[in-house]
């Protein structure tokens, strides 16, 4: 089975936002990886996007925007990812992330009730992956 997943470390963020329980990280480059079905090589893509809680409360404080995330958790339900988010991602239940920005020990913490993955445009190719 074809996969994708975001890889968060190095992901530049361009924004924090928060509207009325809504927050949305959003990112103007997103590190994409994809592992295609009975090959060993992956690829690399990058793309624009965002990170949507509903229902979502913010703990703590951020950088200023933008920034370069430096990786940490998002999880949904029952599942933690770390330094990564999977594509596609919507869920509803428990949400959470715990992120951090190259440069500061300040993280994004955020609890929410759902989450969901917008992705912009189309990714575009960066490079191969070799196995190794």
């Amino acid at each position: 089975m074809d996969s994708s997943s975001i890889d968060l470390p190095g992901c530049e963020v361009e924004s924090i936002e928060i509207n009325g329980d809504r927050v949305i990280l959003r990112f103007s480059r997103a590190y994409i990886i994809k592992t295609m079905t009975g090959s060993a090589e992956r690829t690399r893509w990058w793309q624009a996007g965002s990170l949507v809680f509903e229902r979502g409360v913010v703990e703590g404080s951020w950088p200023q925007m933008p920034a370069i995330c430096s990786g940490g958790d998002v999880g949904e339900n029952i599942y933690t990812y770390r330094d990564m988010i999977p594509i596609p991602l919507q869920s509803r239940g428990q949400a959470h992330c715990n992120l951090g920005f190259e440069g500061t020990d300040l993280r994004l913490r955020v609890q929410a009730e759902a989450v969901h993955l917008d992705m912009i445009d189309r990714p575009r190719y960066i490079e191969h992956i070799r196995a190794g």
